[in-house]
């Protein structure tokens, strides 16, 4: 009896989580005028016209390309400098190492808010407002992804690398052929958490551009609700285009989670 109350509120619970899910696909392909009415799971009068607005009223394919650029570049970005910090905290020995590994998790602490002013006077001071680089430059660093790198590496045998030295490797060697592949797990799920984070960021985009040119996806739709806050589907619609990729990428990266999280339990 146990097992099915426990399976009854799992299922409840799982109910709750996607409806909200559906409630926006639904709502992206109701006709206009029949959001406003009685709101309903099946639509009287269903079409693509939502969709059909989004790509009239903004140059969606550009600001949905635009996202993708920045959000694969920067998880490259965040994965090579965090990796490479991470085996660096966990290795190698150097003076003031656990000093200076607890000031940049202090950095953890500090909230975007307070550093929108700081960086946006640097990055227009280097005459990079509105670029690319704005976007991309301020991303490429997380003490987020150094600490939780830093812990896949420390719970590998130090044994692999002594034996690796033995047979003549470096550093560099032992970081590309040994620790890295034991890691995949949790690079997989840093790089989804990191993916995310680039593909959803609303802040700092909206402080650095002033074009449509380099508008991001959270950008568009924002100006979209702003601009045509009557039409509701056209605003589902974007929502469902922004929603896709993460599932896709979280359905493919699954697996590595899931042996993340296992790992992550074992001593």
């Amino acid at each position: 009896m146990s097992r099915r109350l426990l399976a009854a509120v799992l299922a409840v619970g799982a109910l709750l989580m996607i409806f909200p899910f559906v409630w926006t696909f639904v709502t992206s392909i109701t006709a206009g005028g029949d959001v406003l009415t009685t709101p309903r799971l099946i639509p009287e009068e269903a079409g693509l016209d939502g969709y059909r607005k989004l790509f009239e009223v903004l140059p969606f394919w550009r600001i949905t390309v635009n996202s993708l650029v920045l959000a694969v570049v920067s998880t490259a970005l965040l994965l090579i400098t965090s990796s490479t910090a991470a085996y660096a905290f966990a290795r190698l020995d150097f003076p003031g190492k656990n000093v200076v590994f607890v000031a940049y998790l202090a950095t953890l602490m500090i909230p975007m808010q307070v550093l929108v002013v700081p960086l946006f006077i640097e990055v227009r001071a280097f005459d990079l407002v509105d670029t690319y680089a704005s976007l991309i430059v301020p991303t490429i660093a997380s003490a987020f992804g150094v600490f939780l790198l830093r812990q896949s590496v420390a719970v590998l045998p130090r044994e692999l690398d002594e034996a690796a030295f033995v047979d003549g490797a470096g550093h560099i060697r032992i970081f590309l052929r040994i620790t890295l592949p034991l890691i995949r797990p949790a690079l997989v799920t840093y790089g989804l958490f990191a993916f995310m984070s680039s593909w959803n960021a609303f802040l700092w985009p909206l402080v650095v551009i002033r074009s449509r040119e380099f508008m991001t996806l959270p950008l568009g739709l924002a100006s979209l609700s702003g601009e045509y806050t009557v039409q509701w589907n056209a605003i589902m619609a974007g929502s469902v285009v922004s929603i896709v990729p993460i599932l896709a990428l979280y359905a493919v990266a699954q697996q590595h989670i899931v042996q993340s999280v296992a790992q992550a339990g074992l001593k």
